[in-house]
């Protein structure tokens, strides 16, 4: 596993993370058994995985108690990250959240602190003070933000102490548009990018041959029609694009004989400004197959084959880095 700082910090994640939305349950995964839950945060952290990225609103806050019942016996050798809702960025209320968090994470601090989303009803100043605040208290070593684009940052750097130490957003193969504004923004300032969907609710396994297999409720995203009865975006979709580039990442995938999921993973770790990507496991087994991406180097000229094979379906999608709606939430 290969390990990266984030921002300015003394944070060191590894490349691999794992995400625990699925682990929460409810839409669109589904129930979650705790059992697998459990062994999927051990398994993950015996393969080398330390970075553990979770939110309260994930199982109304199950996911975090997942997470510090697994894994207190070795909080000192992994990197807990979790969130505070939109409408939790008031300062008091955003101090509460974390004292809550804290609580059923079984810990004393957080080491990244995450925005969920931008609020533009709330002062991000004071937000961001706050934050700070809790940083100098030793309740967070680090904060971050989730879902910001450009102009969301931008009033973040007006104070080094505001400045956020990594940005999760949306990002993989099938989904490149933080590449147009946000990653380029991202690494002139030293902002770590986090990504989140890395598999895209694994359509990048290679498990779906066509748009008609996938699940109405993983057919939400820009990708699909909006016809599909859980999109919100308006568009008329990319679905033939999506799974014309799916086709050649399996072709690729298969020349290089390893898993159409982890060359997907590997060529979003090698991306400029990448810190680590989160990925979702439901049990043991997909834990350890995910950790494994976090070896694989990838020969530049498979690479280069894999951005490529994605660029007609970037150029489609456009800039909007919003996954599931237009107009977008990210600005």
């Amino acid at each position: 596993m290969r390990y990266r700082l984030l921002g300015r910090t003394n944070v060191r994640v590894s490349a691999v993370g794992l995400g625990t939305w699925a682990m929460g349950g409810g839409f669109p995964w589904g129930p979650q058994d705790k059992e697998d839950a459990i062994a999927a945060l051990k398994a993950a952290f015996e393969e080398g995985i330390t970075l553990f990225d979770t939110a309260p609103m994930y199982g109304e806050g199950v996911a975090e108690q997942w997470v510090g019942e697994a894994l207190s016996d070795v909080r000192d050798k992994i990197i807990i990250a979790t969130k505070v809702s939109p409408d939790q960025l008031a300062p008091k209320a955003l101090k509460t959240s974390c004292e809550q968090s804290l609580e059923r994470l079984r810990t004393e601090y957080i080491d990244l602190l995450q925005i969920h989303w931008p609020n533009p009803k709330i002062p991000i100043e004071g937000t961001l003070q706050a934050l700070a605040d809790l940083q100098a208290s030793h309740k967070i070593r680090a904060f971050g933000v989730s879902n910001f684009g450009k102009s969301d940052l931008t009033p973040c750097l007006t104070k080094r102490e505001f400045a956020p130490a990594s940005n999760q957003v949306a990002y993989n193969l099938l989904f490149r548009a933080i590449e147009y504004e946000i990653k380029p923004f991202c690494v002139r300032n030293n902002i770590s990018i986090i990504c989140y969907s890395p598999l895209l609710h694994g359509l990048l396994t290679g498990k779906f041959a066509n748009a008609d297999e996938v699940p109405p409720e993983r057919a939400r995203t820009r990708h699909f029609s909006s016809s599909r009865p859980h999109t919100r975006h308006g568009e008329a979709g990319a679905e033939a694009e999506t799974f014309a580039a799916i086709d050649e990442i399996r072709n690729i995938a298969r020349d290089l004989g390893e898993p159409m999921a982890n060359v997907a993973l590997a060529w979003l770790i090698a991306q400029e400004g990448v810190a680590s990507v989160l990925v979702g496991a439901r049990n043991a087994s997909q834990a350890r197959r995910n950790a494994r991406a976090g070896n694989l180097a990838l020969p530049p000229a498979y690479a280069q084959r894999l951005t490529k094979a994605t660029e007609a379906l970037k150029k489609k999608l456009g800039p909007n880095p919003d996954l599931w709606e237009n107009p977008p939430r990210i600005h």
